[in-house]
């Protein structure tokens, strides 16, 4: 969110009218406000949203709620291809072509859905009738208020989902005996809901006699603390977001295991040499269209090809670097099969094991999922690399 960004409207009564625009996304700020409450009909709110209007609600919360699931319903019935309609002609799709195009209507919706505006006070309450008490989801999300502000409905709804998260936590069978056995991912930090990933950091052999190790990138916290159950006593836990820093410092501390933890900024690793090297990269190697989706997308595989070039000047004699990586961007058509394998050949490194796990979540088995193929021939595995 940019403070220097502000939305303009006119008042009912014709007084001009500023506010801040919010946006954890990195959204736009609409460029025309119209006001809009309980009278306005649902498909003049659709057409004003695809004309890129923002719709800055003042009417009753819940109602705003209903309008939403409206505007949705709407864009769905346009979105729903026609039967029988016949395929553009050309040649075939090239690789990556329907991961690209389920973005880019992934990103479609996201506009003129997220046209749709509540207004806020500084202290993050909500100035409309039956609007519920967000101030804590809100804090978490955007840190304390200075001013009144703008913010999408959508954007307050995922606010609002984060927040429950957060406070259930993700329950992670690796972790039972040390404390809820569970973690708690913060807003903007991956939470660990494919355990697939989680189970091979488990059962992968550990090295003999080892006594430290370093996860770098360690988001919410969840592979250093499955590496401190395991009995490694000193674990140095690394990332660059601040949100991630504070999400693991805060797991380890309710886990117990932030004495046998320390979590630093760094970028990537941290000095000295290490026996264990963890790594849980983003797994698509496409641009993200807000922060949040830094921790799914990696842009021209940097954070990947960044550990594995510098893996081998980090690990001490014998040592072990644990690449913990999907397919999902083989199947895609984003990455070359071969691909990954030559990186690590040219890294220095060779391949002395490698653990594999099918994915467990619903999309993997949901066929109407555009990409249903691709997870569906989705492994997860887990690469023990060391130096050639």
């Amino acid at each position: 969110m940019s403070a220097d960004t502000h939305l303009h409207w006119t008042q009912q009564d014709g007084s001009p009218a500023s506010a801040i625009w919010r946006s954890e996304a990195a959204a736009p700020a609409p460029k025309r406000v119209q006001l809009v409450d309980d009278t306005t009909p649902a498909d003049k709110a659709y057409k004003l949203a695809c004309e890129g209007t923002g719709l800055l609600w003042t009417g009753d919360f819940q109602n705003a709620r209903h309008l939403l699931q409206a505007m949705t319903r709407r864009l769905e019935k346009g979105a729903t291809p026609k039967r029988g309609s016949p395929a553009p002609d050309g040649d075939a799709p090239k690789p990556g072509h329907a991961f690209h195009k389920h973005r880019q209507a992934l990103a479609h919706r996201a506009r003129i859905l997220g046209m749709l505006l509540i207004p806020f006070n500084a202290d993050h309450t909500i100035p409309l009738r039956r609007a519920p008490d967000v101030q804590q989801a809100c804090m978490e999300g955007y840190g304390p208020g200075t001013q009144a502000y703008v913010a999408s409905l959508r954007e307050l709804l995922g606010l609002i989902g984060a927040h429950e998260w957060r406070k259930k936590g993700v329950a992670i069978e690796a972790l039972k005996g040390h404390g809820s056995a569970r973690i708690h991912a913060h807003y903007g930090v991956f939470s660990p809901v494919r355990g697939e990933y989680v189970d091979l950091v488990r059962q992968a052999p550990l090295p003999a006699g080892i006594k430290e190790a370093v996860d770098v990138g360690t988001g919410s916290g969840v592979l250093a603390a499955v590496l401190a159950s395991r009995g490694i006593n000193r674990i140095t836990a690394t990332d660059q977001d601040a949100r991630a820093l504070a999400c693991a410092k805060d797991n380890l501390h309710r886990l117990q295991l932030d004495k046998q933890v320390k979590v630093i900024e760094a970028d990537l690793f941290p000095p000295g040499l290490s026996p264990l090297i963890v790594c849980n990269p983003p797994w698509l190697p496409a641009r993200p269209s807000s922060p949040i989706e830094y921790a799914v997308y990696d842009p021209d595989s940097r954070m990947l090809r960044g550990f594995l070039s510098g893996l081998k000047a980090h690990l001490a004699p014998g040592g072990e670097g644990w690449l913990i990586m999907s397919d999902l961007a083989e199947h895609l058509g984003l990455r070359a099969p071969d691909e990954l394998q030559g990186w690590i050949r040219d890294a220095g490194l060779r391949v002395i094991g490698k653990l594999d796990a099918k994915p467990r979540h619903p999309k993997a088995q949901d066929a109407s999922d555009p990409l249903h193929r691709a997870r569906a021939a989705e492994i997860t595995s887990l690469w023990r690399l060391a130096a050639a």
